[in-house]
């Protein structure tokens, strides 16, 4: 075993061109040109130009988690998850995530921390997914501060509870399930 070769990595294809395709409220659709540095062969490939966002784990002095669900129109579903949302242009990902936090469930927390970041699909998205945790939250007494297209129901969990809503398939987002893993390790 120990005289095989390393496998070869594959090549970093070479950009050729990028245009905007179609511009939307919240991301772009844009095509890439791409040229393979050895075989010569090209293609245009699809992407949607993201803002990054950020996944809150909140949790209270009892080890309970905050969780939200609310209807999410790719799915058609309701969707069980942790609050989180989009980063602002220039923001820290933990001032966004704590921001997110008190708009969508009314809890604040004195300080966060990032735990963990991802490539939420790194075939068609561009952008980085940031994982806050957020310790002794409470709930403040101004409330939420939902968009206009948001409507979330709050529910606080026992940890070992959420756990079990992720072995059972009631947690399907999957960034929220990434955050979940960060927060086992972060827990050990």
């Amino acid at each position: 075993m120990a005289d095989q070769e390393e496998p070869k990595a594959p090549a970093r294809w070479h950009l050729l061109d990028d245009r905007l395709l179609h511009a939307c409220r919240v991301w772009d659709l844009r095509a890439r040109r791409y040229r393979h540095p050895e075989l010569g062969n090209e293609g245009e490939f699809y992407y949607i130009d993201s803002r990054d966002w950020v996944v809150v784990i909140a949790r209270t002095r009892a080890r309970e988690l905050i969780m939200v669900r609310q209807f999410r129109w790719g799915t058609d579903a309701l969707s069980w998850e942790f609050p989180g949302g989009i980063i602002d242009a220039g923001e820290d990902p933990v001032t966004a995530g704590l921001r997110e936090l008190k708009e969508e469930t009314g809890y604040i927390a004195e300080s966060g921390r990032l735990i963990g970041h991802c490539s939420p699909n790194p075939a068609i998205l561009n952008n980085q997914c940031y994982i806050v945790f957020a310790d002794n939250v409470e709930l403040h007494a101004d409330g939420t501060d939902w968009d206009e297209h948001e409507e979330m129901e709050i529910r606080v969990v026992p940890e070992s509870e959420v756990f079990d809503w992720a072995r059972d398939c009631k947690i399907g987002h999957a960034l929220a399930l990434t955050g979940l893993l960060y927060y086992k390790m972060l827990a050990g």
